[in-house]
């Protein structure tokens, strides 16, 4: 099948999926607007979550379907499907959540990403994140909080609420702690230690695990590559794309990191960027090896 015809009819798949499954979320969340009772909510939202699980289980669908892509996913055994996990990923392209999606499905809860706050103007899907509790972030750049730092509770305060409606259902929190996509351009502006990856990013991770408390059952980290060269999303769609790699490690959370607080402790500071980077260094050797192997073209 031509690579046009190919992304035509994926795209085509993936809309009609998409407002099939958002259909049956509206009028979930309809009803969480109409009752907004904690007993209600908590029978709501795992219905919900099933309808977000169907829409991913579809997508699996079509890419299997119509695209020649070989994928190499190792490392996803033992997870439990009923658990809290933090989930965490490098980050090279918007096709990364589909391949996470895929990857992980069935085998941990949903994911729920921290989203701009822009995101939830996106038509159809913007709705559907704001219903399944995907909290959204204004993400205040550096200036913005050195001229107002009381801007820094906003998403203190919306990751708090988060996390709050997080521990209603098994839930897998996603984050992408370099926080951006790693790009040539933005690897050299930063001066990263790392070969394939850019710095990660402590704070998020730390307030998601202060604020979960002891729910998670492990931290998973996931590296994904992409040996032929990391794709655009019509790429993805349009099969262009023909190997993905993916490597799962279950890991455990250091004890005493959901009891510490990242702001305003300065040695669990220290503690926790050291474990990070100690993860970020694994990652990038693991990545290495994965591209040598993979033979890129």
């Amino acid at each position: 099948m031509p690579s046009l015809l190919r992304g035509v009819l994926a795209s085509l798949l993936l809309a009609l999926n998409t407002l099939f499954w958002c259909a049956l979320v509206f009028m979930g969340a309809l009803v969480k607007l109409l009752l907004p009772f904690e007993p209600v909510r908590r029978r709501v939202d795992p219905v919900l979550n099933v309808f977000a699980n169907g829409w991913v289980a579809c997508n699996s669908g079509w890419m299997r379907l119509i695209q020649p892509t070989q994928w190499d996913v190792q490392g996803a055994e033992g997870l439990d499907a009923g658990g809290w996990y933090l989930v965490n990923c490098n980050h090279q392209s918007w096709v990364d959540v589909f391949v996470l999606q895929d990857a992980l499905r069935g085998r941990i809860p949903l994911l729920k990403f921290f989203l701009k706050q822009q995101l939830i103007y996106v038509p159809v899907i913007g709705l559907a994140w704001w219903a399944l509790d995907f909290p959204f972030m204004r993400r205040h750049g550096k200036e913005a909080l050195r001229r107002n730092p009381h801007l820094r509770a906003q998403d203190h305060e919306a990751t708090l609420r988060a996390c709050r409606k997080f521990s209603r259902v098994p839930t897998s929190v996603m984050n992408f702690a370099e926080g951006t996509r790693f790009t040539p351009g933005k690897h050299d502006a930063q001066g990263s230690p790392y070969r394939h990856l850019l710095k990660p990013k402590a704070g998020a991770l730390a307030l998601t695990l202060n604020a979960m408390g002891e729910r998670f059952n492990s931290l998973v980290d996931a590296t994904i590559v992409y040996p032929d060269g990391v794709p655009t999303f019509w790429d993805f769609i349009s099969g262009r794309v023909p190997r993905i790699v993916v490597r799962v490690r279950q890991l455990p959370i250091p004890e005493g990191f959901a009891a510490s607080d990242y702001a305003t402790d300065p040695a669990f500071r220290r503690q926790f960027q050291r474990w990070l980077t100690g993860l970020w260094e694994e990652k990038d050797r693991e990545f290495e090896l994965l591209l040598q192997r993979g033979e890129p073209t």
